[in-house]
């Protein structure tokens, strides 16, 4: 709309016909965030006019006037309109639209509204300074006096099947929540929202009061609904706000002087029975209300020397205790307490009859759980970090990274880590020394289970897991996570230690293995089919069905012979009439594979690893073992040695191992001879063995002394100037 036409506009606005006025406004709502537009609109004095549509219109020309407010403040312009005597009227109506009015439309622009001025506080866009209570949340106090229904109304709204709607209603609770939490507005929010004046946190009793209304559980199914896109933000924000709170509640620090405070605390003692644990039997505790009794005629009181020790704390100084969680580690204390005080009850009991170096510390653990689940959730994580995760979403995966719903059942997670750490206290029979390491245990158990939660996983699901987990497969993840750790810190040297001794365990088994060679072993014979005369009887006097191969001392030949039967005594070379030459051997082929449960013997086939060349392959199997070492044919000039005008390997030698220790000695033997590297899991099983014995050896040799052993004598002490004269020189 041209800005000539604004007179004619604001002739419209005014009109007493509705149509007239509706139709205005209608184009106004469209117009008025061009900020020339604005400028001219406001100078011209639109906002006025627009006022009193809000404050009488009704129907679509209510919305619209609410809708071209909102985009004006959008602009940062029209911020006079909530200043001077009549702006607690206007706000007042805004506040009175979302209490009173079911309208979606008018629901949506005045809930924008209220954002942009709750927020306006917050802003450093302007120079200008304003008047107290004119924006923020102490804008809407007198309002919100006059409709205490207000917030229960807001919050409601999240649960509206209008998306709009819902993302306006929670960016308005956003908005509130920072305003409370703000050093200026806090004070102003709780004297509204909370009952009394007590001292202390004034913005914890406005999140309170909130929280008090549903507010907690109408965003948990938000972040677990299908309508994620389109409330994204504001969940997000709303997300962020909860980690502001969580570092807000933990930077409080526990203060005794602070009434709320010693409250919290003798609310602990009392929920513990205190007049039925400290001392055992019936005669002690009669003895005990008589000397209270006593005591009490005196003007005194008892004191138990472990009050608080047998809560779990380690001193009777409980306040200094919280100095790490802070105030959040208290409220997740007693809120455990006050949820389970007869559980709480009868494991202090329990805890009372063992000694008190087995006895499981409450209190440290509720402080160690807080403290596990605040770094697990990176509490501390800044608010820009999550909303460039969310510019950088790319799918449902990266949805359960960055929203996070289990992040707001703080206080079931608190209470369901606690039990598992008093579960794991119990199966691993731990002492008080121990406490750190079932603290760790704990943390990888909700790193496990609350980690890898999905975004739709109820939080029902999520203790049922915390309590059920596998105590051994916890413990497995703890080793694998040391591992990690611990090749991320010596991974390096490690590697050059491991690389080292590999070779070295290499050149022992291949001595090993050598050494079986030059020893001597027998092999079997298979029975040749030529062998076999009438009635398939063998011809013994022709068939030798023992081999016997050893090794020459100069490991240059391989001796073997064929005999008839074992001899008691192994042969020497000098009964070995054949032999071959190690420098002719080509390849070696074998069908040697790892034992199987069963017979040796049975059809299972095996793969058959060959060497030609010293190139590994593949080929087709076969149903028993042996050895088949292979030489080029010495006849080069005849055809039938030529395959291909190469020269054509022959079998000259083959081995059958009686069993497959013998054949893994055997083969890498014959393979190590050649320069070649073992191929059967026996020989690299035994590399592997050796060379960790012998990495495990050295770590065992390596000494604090040896890491570091501290400066030299005399080092870095400075010397003495005195007698020197500008001549002289430090020596480095």
């Amino acid at each position: 709309m041209d800005q000539a036409d604004i007179p004619a506009l604001l002739s419209r606005l005014a009109s007493d016909e509705d149509a007239a006025r509706k139709m205005a406004v209608f184009k106004l709502q469209s117009s008025i965030n061009d900020p020339a537009f604005a400028d001219v609109f406001i100078s011209s004095g639109g906002l006025v006019i627009l006022r009193r549509l809000i404050m009488t219109a009704g129907g679509n020309t209510l919305a619209y006037s609410l809708q071209s407010l909102t985009r004006l403040l959008e602009v940062d312009m029209g911020w006079d309109i909530f200043e001077g005597t009549s702006a607690g009227d206007l706000v007042e109506r805004v506040v009175e639209l979302i209490v009173m009015n079911p309208l979606v439309n008018i629901l949506r622009g005045a809930m924008s509204i209220l954002v942009a001025l709750v927020s306006h506080s917050q802003s450093t866009s302007r120079g200008t300074v304003r008047a107290p209570g004119t924006f923020g949340f102490r804008a809407l106090k007198p309002a919100v006096a006059v409709y205490p229904q207000f917030f229960e109304l807001v919050i409601q709204q999240l649960q509206s099947a209008d998306h709009a709607l819902c993302a306006n209603a929670l960016m308005l609770i956003n908005s509130l929540i920072r305003d409370a939490v703000s050093s200026d507005g806090a004070a102003t929010a709780a004297a509204t929202i909370a009952k009394g004046n007590g001292v202390g946190e004034e913005w914890s009793k406005f999140i309170k009061r909130l929280q008090d209304l549903g507010l907690i559980k109408a965003v948990y199914n938000l972040l677990q609904s299908s309508s994620l896109q389109d409330l994204a933000h504001p969940l997000l924000e709303f997300q962020s706000l909860t980690k502001v709170l969580l570092r807000k509640w933990r930077e409080v620090r526990v203060d005794l002087e602070r009434p709320e405070h010693r409250r919290a605390l003798k609310g602990l003692h009392l929920a513990s029975a205190p007049d039925r644990r400290h001392l055992n039997g019936g005669t002690a505790t009669a003895t005990l209300m008589a000397e209270e009794g006593d005591a009490a005629r005196k003007g005194s009181r008892r004191h138990n020397p472990e009050k608080w020790r047998r809560l779990g704390f380690e001193t009777e100084s409980p306040a200094l205790e919280f100095e790490t969680a802070g105030f959040l580690g208290m409220m997740d204390l007693t809120d455990y307490v006050r949820k389970n005080e007869d559980g709480f009850q009868k494991l202090l009991l329990e805890q009372s009859s063992k000694p008190l170096s087995e006895r499981c510390p409450v209190a440290r653990a509720s402080l160690a759980v807080t403290m596990i689940l605040y770094d697990h959730f990176e509490v501390d994580k800044s608010d820009l970090d999550e909303a460039r995760g969310y510019q950088a979403m790319d799918g449902a995966k990266t949805n359960d990274k960055l929203f996070r719903p289990l992040l707001l059942q703080w206080s079931r997670l608190h209470t369901a880590g606690l039990h598992a750490f008093f579960r794991m206290w119990k199966a691993t029979g731990a002492e008080r020394d121990d406490f750190d390491k079932v603290a760790e245990l704990v943390r990888i158990l909700i790193e496990q289970v609350v980690g890898q939660a999905s975004r739709t996983k109820d939080v029902l699901e999520v203790e049922d897991d915390l309590q059920e987990h596998d105590g051994g497969r916890l413990r497995e993840l703890q080793m694998e996570l040391l591992d990690l750790s611990f090749e991320d810190q010596w991974g390096p040297h490690l590697y050059q230690v491991r690389e080292e001794l590999k070779h070295e365990a290499l050149q022992f088994v291949k001595e090993q293995r050598i050494r079986c060679l030059l020893q001597g072993s027998w092999f079997s014979k298979p029975v040749p089919r030529a062998q076999f005369g009438q009635n398939n009887y063998p011809k013994r006097r022709l068939y030798q069905p023992w081999r016997y191969a050893k090794l020459s001392h100069n490991r240059r030949h391989l001796h073997y012979a064929d005999f008839p039967e074992q001899l008691p005594q192994d042969p020497g070379l000098d009964a070995l009439t054949e032999k071959v030459d190690l420098s002719t051997i080509s390849s070696v082929v074998s069908n040697v594979s790892a034992p199987s449960e069963e017979d040796s013997a049975s059809n299972s086939s095996s793969s058959i690893s060959t060497y030609r060349n010293g190139v590994a392959a593949t080929t087709s199997t076969k149903p028993t073992t042996k050895i088949t070492v292979y030489s080029f044919s010495e006849d080069l000039g005849g055809s039938g040695n030529k395959e291909n005008g190469e020269p054509k390997e022959q079998p000259i030698l083959t081995l059958f191992p009686l069993n497959h220790s013998l054949a893994s000695e055997w083969l890498d033997g014959l393979l190590m001879l050649l320069n070649q590297a073992p191929i059967t899991a026996e020989t690299n099983k035994l590399v592997t063995l050796v060379s960790e014995y012998g990495l495990k050896i050295r770590l065992l040799n390596v000494r604090v002394e040896a890491v570091y052993s501290g400066p030299a004598p005399g080092a870095g002490v400075v010397p003495s100037r005195e007698g020197l004269d500008e001549d002289y020189f430090y020596e480095i």
